[in-house]
Formats: C-alpha cells, sequence, structure tokens
C-alpha cells in the first residue's frame, strides 16, 4: 500500500495539479490516496476542476505508478504528510506538495522556531545596500538566527555570504532544482553554504532556472521566515512580492531607508508608507524581532486553553501582553488595545504575540483580535 507522501508526490507529477488545487483536492476527499481512485465526475466537484479538467487529469493519472514513481525517486524530499515538514509553510494558502533539499537536514526542524530571517534584495545593489547587508545578516547570526535568501546576485548572495563567514546557518530557497546553481558565478558559495546549511526547492533535481519559477519561489521564502528585511528594491521586483508575500501570512517586514536619488530604494520607501517598519540600526532590529522562542515549547501542539503556570516563565514584555490578554473582559482582546495599553511599538506587540502564538498561549481570531 503507497503511504501518504508516495501521493503527495504523484499529484505533483500530474499535469494541471498545482500547489492550490492539491491542497483543495486533499481537503474534499479526506486524504489524496482516496482520490486518486475518484471519478472524473467524482472530481468535478472540487473548485477549480471543471468537467474536461477532470477527465484530463484522470487520463494523466492512468500512466503514473504511485508505488513505483516513490521507489525511483532517489532525490531526498519532505511532503505534507511527512512529520518534518515545517508546519509555518503547511499552513500558508499553497504550500509545495514536494519539498526538495540538501545539506544539513537538521536545519528543518529548527525552522518551527521562527528562527529563519530572510534578507531580500535588488541584484545590483549599492555599496550602501551591500555593507548593510552585511551588518544585518552578521547581526542574525550572532544571535542565533538563520539568514533566509534565494542565492541570487547582489543582495541575496551578500547575506549568505555575511552569515556563513562568521559560522552562522543560512538557508537557500531556489527557483531551480537543489541541483543546479543560478547563477553559476555562485556554484562556490552554494558549495560553503552545504557544508553548514541548508537548500530548499519545490522543483525536482534537474530543473533549470524558468522566469516563472522566481516568483513562486518567493512564498516559501516568505512562509518560512520570522521576517522579512528589504534592503534595497525597485517598485517592481521579486523583494517586494516577497515582503507582500510575508505581510499576508502575518510576518514582520522590515524595509531599509534610503536615499530618493536611488530608483533601488523606492521599493523600500514605499514599503515604508504603507508601514513597514524602517531598519534603524542592528540593535534596534534585534529588539523589534525578539527572541527565538524555545525549541521544547515551540514544537508543542498548540493549545487554546494553556495552563497558568506557564505564564512565569516568559521574559517580562511577554509577561505583560500576555496578562492583558488573559485579563480581558471580552473572548478576545484588539490588538490596538494591547498597543495602547502596553505603550510599546506596534512591530514590538506584533512579534512578542508571534512568540506567544507559537508557544501555544494566544490565538489570533478575526478582526486582529488575540484570545488566550
Amino acid at each position: 500500500m503507497s503511504d501518504d507522501r508516495a501521493f503527495w508526490l504523484a499529484w505533483s507529477k500530474v499535469s494541471g495539479v498545482g500547489a492550490i488545487l492539491q491542497k483543495r483536492i486533499q481537503a474534499e476527499f479526506g486524504s489524496l490516496g482516496a482520490a486518486w481512485t475518484a471519478t472524473p465526475e467524482e472530481l468535478a466537484e472540487v473548485e477549480g476542476i471543471g468537467q474536461q479538467s477532470a477527465i484530463a487529469i484522470c487520463n494523466h493519472r492512468q500512466q503514473i505508478n504511485v508505488d513505483r514513481l516513490l521507489e525511483d525517486h532517489k532525490q531526498d524530499f519532505l511532503t505534507p504528510a511527512d512529520p518534518d515538514y515545517p508546519q509555518l509553510l503547511a499552513e500558508i494558502p499553497d504550500p509545495p506538495p514536494v519539498l526538495y533539499y540538501r545539506g544539513q537536514f537538521e536545519l528543518i526542524r529548527e525552522l518551527d522556531r521562527q528562527s529563519a530571517v530572510a534578507i531580500v534584495g535588488t541584484r545590483e545593489p549599492s555599496e550602501y545596500g551591500r555593507r548593510w547587508t552585511r551588518k544585518l545578516s552578521t547581526t542574525l547570526a550572532q544571535h542565533g538566527f538563520m539568514v533566509m535568501s534565494g542565492l541570487a546576485d547582489g543582495i541575496d548572495a551578500e547575506a549568505h555570504r555575511s552569515c556563513l563567514d562568521i559560522g552562522g546557518k543560512t538557508i537557500a530557497v531556489l527557483g531551480t532544482g537543489v541541483d543546479v546553481v543560478y547563477p553559476f558565478k555562485n556554484r562556490r558559495l552554494y558549495e560553503q553554504l552545504l557544508e553548514t546549511g541548508l537548500a530548499l526547492s519545490e522543483y525536482p533535481a534537474g530543473t533549470q532556472p524558468d522566469r516563472a519559477h522566481f516568483p513562486r519561489r518567493n512564498r516559501i521564502v516568505a512562509g518560512l521566515s520570522r521576517a522579512i528585511l528589504v534592503i534595497e528594491a525597485p517598485i517592481k521586483s521579486g523583494a517586494l512580492i516577497t515582503a507582500n508575500l510575508a505581510n499576508e501570512y502575518g510576518r514582520d517586514v522590515y524595509a531599509l531607508p534610503g536615499s530618493l536619488d536611488n530608483p533601488k530604494s523606492a521599493g523600500c520607501l514605499s514599503l515604508i508608507s504603507k508601514g513597514a517598519q524602517m531598519i534603524l540600526g542592528e540593535s534596534e532590529l534585534i529588539e523589534l524581532i525578539g527572541e527565538i522562542p524555545e525549541l521544547d515549547h515551540a514544537r508543542e501542539p498548540r493549545s487554546t486553553q494553556p495552563p497558568i503556570d506557564l505564564a512565569p516563565e516568559l521574559s517580562q514584555v511577554l509577561q505583560t501582553i500576555y496578562t492583558i490578554a488573559q485579563q480581558s473582559n471580552h473572548p478576545s482582546v484588539p490588538f490596538d488595545l494591547i498597543v495602547q495599553t502596553t505603550e510599546m511599538p506596534t512591530s514590538r506587540v506584533s512579534s512578542s504575540l508571534l512568540q506567544l502564538e507559537l508557544l501555544g498561549l494566544v490565538t489570533q481570531v478575526p478582526g486582529m483580535r488575540y484570545q488566550v
């Protein structure tokens, strides 16, 4: 009998079935294994699949031997059926059905601690952008964060390299297969990264660069990160796509302010004008991002009714915010009220609430409200 991960892999090979559709199919049938034998009429009941598409899917599905596919698939990969598949990624609207990896596998288990911070930006940064990328990447690594980026030229490569230079851990999310280095001139950097870091991709081995792959790659960066730092980016850039996705996923977005005369700072200034937090220095950034939750707590199932005796273990800031939520006279407390009561910066409150969520102490409900 084929296991669940085999069906995640098999469905990813069916033409016309992308990440969102695969998630809908799973929800409709309860499992991808049950859906594998569904008739065209049954598949047509899934949102986004018409009668003709259902017939085409069934025809393509008949050409795939699930057991043999899994047996022949020699690459290292995870699916949402695997316990080590990052929960943070599973929660986005379109998680990759198959996540290939290469490098230090144990880093995958650290991702759900919200210990990864992404640094993104233009492929042609100014010296100012490069300098601040080095500063921020180094500082994050020194404080135990993993630095995530996309191995592209410019800001990405600078972030990876700076992290590696001080012995930090870095993760590259690729728009190619994990065995393909793009751009090729970063091959030495990639080899160094794999020694202590990790490469991830939703594309199988041998997949070459394609323009459509990189915007898709950005959702993985946003989904796995605790926060996104945009260093320099024009108005139309992949970095802004990543920042917008991060905002949708409830991640913190930070932008480096730059000169109005520099077109590569226009995207950052636009983000700041829309509410992104300004990067004003290394120590200020670390204070705003906050501490990495302890691994034991982070991997525990979330609970909407946490034991009261967990709260005294929190830092003073987390304890203050938790107490406000706990003592509310209503089932949930608005985010704005927490900010008003604590008189803390909104970014600090947001970061602290995220940590409390990871600890299972509070839950966010619609309307930017939080409940214990």
